[in-house]
């Protein structure tokens, strides 16, 4: 067990964790760049663009539904690092975003929408794989 956790520190990037485990909801997707508005658009995902909510803060609707809605919040959220997290918003009148909850690591949030449609949390682990083939940010585990 104490071998497991050196590894962990030492070369996080070559542990596999399994999405919808207690361990994935620990990880969060650390983008390598900071955002900004001559890049963000290489985050745009399912045809929605990142919007700036607030200084250095972006969010776009990841998944919408009735009963359930799920944000992305891309900030500086650990030190200097930019984190892709998620949001639960409530949204009210059709379109109106009337809450965003505190950001969630990147995991949990994908475990959360496992539970409420495990098609949509594959196609989101899918996209955040494309963005790490193309060196664009990685998966950190944080304590």
């Amino acid at each position: 067990m104490a071998e497991d956790k050196q590894n962990n520190q030492e070369d996080s990037e070559n542990i596999e964790i399994t999405p919808g485990t207690e361990q994935f909801g620990k990880m969060v997707f650390r983008l390598n760049n900071p955002v900004n508005a001559e890049n963000v658009s290489i985050l745009n995902y399912n045809g929605a663009e990142l919007e700036q909510i607030q200084d250095g803060v972006y969010a776009q609707p990841a998944f919408v539904s009735d009963d359930f809605n799920l944000f992305f919040v891309v900030t500086q959220l650990i030190g200097d690092d930019w984190i892709v997290a998620f949001s639960k918003a409530t949204i009210e009148n059709g379109n109106e975003i009337t809450d965003l909850s505190d950001p969630l690591p990147t995991g949990e949030g994908l475990n959360l929408l496992g539970q409420v449609s495990a098609d949509d949390a594959n196609n989101l682990l899918s996209y955040f794989g494309t963005l790490a083939d193309a060196k664009r940010g990685e998966w950190r585990l944080i304590e």
